[in-house]
């Protein structure tokens, strides 16, 4: 038998082994494009940066694959709800047991199910493997594999950036570095890359089965006044049957549309994470039964939503990018059938998303850290480093991430501190540290750009959005509202930079073409972000690469 008959028969046996198993212990019937692959290169020892579409099953290529190796899986996952809600369902799956590791059980009980061997998968968040003494009872259970939900979170250049995250790199290789599976939802190629760069995947198959949902209808609505904007959302949202969400900006704005909503005969509830955990518990089970119309929400109302039957988003503010966007309207319509996303769009609505974002990082606060760290000549506790400087868990890993990006600082093992051998002096340090929090900053600003760019567009916007993930879509959509009130020309041929070329720019250095049109192109660039460039004014400032 020849080299590719042998490779043909071995992936065909694995392949029929999995189909089984998911048969078997889940009653699934068919795996869906993607995850069959994802499964093998699992099972063939492969790191898989998996990016699927809201709802299309990216827990299912850890789940099935767990059967089949010797030792538990490690799940990291950044919600306790959605801990919980993964949880139950492989428990009734009997699926070899799973326990969740979190703030609200106990830590030493879930870990001495899984050292025993009582628990095939075990779920935690980012925050948890940030603890040394987590990570190393896990490493003495030897895990088979570990995956990596909502892997975004560990970009900062992801519109859910979570600091914990940039530790899981290190709790890997602790872990052994079984096979890695990084899933998410959303990522441009620039996520992607750090994704992979900062989890330190080896070599990782990256599988992307495309950002459309072509169910979804897309729509604007643009105002003048806020008034006119409230009253048209609550007046379009009570007019609509199913299941539906309505994202706001402030926790104000969610009590008021819900009274809104309810004055015009909807059973609407508000969340937001102001209110009491028994009530946003409350407010969450009423949704996951479909005992409520609308839920009225802060994005806090986010990960782990998981109806099929949402028949519609609507906004009454945009997000602070598309990335963001994209997620939230993406729980609508999983289960195929047709849904509709409609932003209610002022363009002063963009400046609270900019104050939202306007933060900066404590350069005061980066050079005391340095500047201890050095002094102190040696290891420095990080609990001991918090309680001189007086800050949270979260503000001093933040600080430290930056520090660390900047060569100065880095973190043993045991989640001390040290300062770097060769590394700056400290002045220099915090100075290069606030320098990458302003290019995050400047990046976090040309998204908002591009979520006016979607707000704004004449062109089809299921293109708009496709085409900022870097992927190509080079048809009109024909559903959304500016293809049916008559849409600008699609742009063709690739002209001088095509699509996803790597360009330098005189001022702005490397980037990528992300989007083409007639007479522009969109570029995303490492140091400020996306750009939208007149193809008449680059001539003498841009090329390719």
């Amino acid at each position: 038998m020849g080299l590719l008959a042998r490779l043909n028969s071995r992936f065909g046996r694995r392949g029929r082994r999995l189909r089984a198993t998911a048969r078997q212990t889940f009653d699934w019937q068919d795996l869906r494009p993607g995850q069959q692959e994802a499964m093998e290169h699992l099972l063939d020892g492969r790191d898989v940066l998996l990016v699927m579409p809201t709802g299309a099953g990216k827990s299912a290529v850890y789940q099935v694959p767990a059967q089949l190796r010797d030792g538990p899986t490690v799940v990291v996952s950044p919600l306790i709800a959605l801990q919980r809600d993964q949880v139950l369902g492989l428990q009734k799956a009997d699926a070899g047991g799973a326990v969740a590791v979190n703030s609200t059980s106990s830590v030493k009980a879930g870990l001495e199910k899984v050292t025993a061997g009582e628990a095939e998968f075990v779920f935690l968040s980012p925050e948890q493997l940030a603890k040394p003494d987590v990570v190393a009872q896990l490493a003495q259970a030897k895990p088979s594999l570990i995956a990596v939900d909502e892997a975004h979170c560990v970009s900062s250049w992801g519109h859910d950036f979570r600091p914990d995250y940039l530790r899981l790199g290190k709790a890997i290789e602790r872990l052994g570095h079984p096979p890695v599976v990084a899933l998410t939802a959303t990522a441009a190629p620039n996520v992607r890359e750090e994704i992979v760069r900062s989890l330190g995947l080896k070599d990782p198959v990256q599988i992307v089965r495309g950002f459309d949902r072509p169910n979804i209808r897309l729509e604007v609505r643009r105002f003048v006044t806020d008034d006119d904007k409230s009253q048209a959302l609550a007046e379009h949202a009570a007019s609509l049957g199913g299941l539906g969400l309505v994202y706001v900006a402030t926790r104000r704005e969610a009590e008021e549309y819900a009274a809104l909503l309810t004055g015009l005969g909807r059973h609407a509830e508000p969340y937001h994470a102001g209110m009491r955990t028994a009530e946003r518990t409350r407010v969450h089970g009423l949704f996951t039964a479909g005992e409520v119309d609308t839920v009225v929400a802060t994005s806090a109302f986010g990960m782990g939503i998981d109806r099929p039957d949402v028949r519609y988003v609507l906004h009454a503010a945009p997000p602070e990018s598309p990335d963001a966007y994209y997620q939230e309207i993406g729980r609508a319509g999983r289960d195929g059938k047709p849904a509709s996303a409609v932003l209610f769009y002022r363009s002063e609505d963009l400046g609270l998303r900019r104050f939202f974002a306007s933060g900066r990082a404590d350069a005061e606060a980066l050079l005391r850290v340095a500047t201890l760290v050095k002094e102190h000549g040696g290891t420095v506790p990080a609990t001991e480093l918090r309680a001189l400087l007086q800050v949270s868990a979260s503000q001093l890993t933040s600080l430290v991430n930056l520090l660390e990006q900047a060569e100065a600082v880095t973190v043993t093992d045991s989640g001390d501190l040290r300062y770097a051998r060769g590394g700056p002096p400290p002045e220099q340090a915090a100075a290069r540290a606030v320098e990458l929090d302003d290019i995050r900053h400047r990046v976090d600003d040309s998204r908002i750009d591009m979520m006016r760019g979607y707000a704004e567009t004449t062109g089809c916007r299921r293109r708009f959005l496709l085409e900022y993930f870097g992927e190509p879509y080079d048809a009109a959509c024909g559903t959304c509202d500016t293809c049916q009130d008559g849409a600008e020309p699609i742009a063709t041929g690739d002209g001088p930079f095509p699509l996803h070329a790597k360009v330098e720019h005189k001022a702005w250095g490397r980037g990528t073409v992300m989007r083409r049109e007639p007479d522009r192109i969109t570029v995303l660039f490492d140091s400020v972000g996306y750009k939208t460039l007149s193809l008449a004014a680059v001539e003498n400032v841009l090329r390719l690469a």
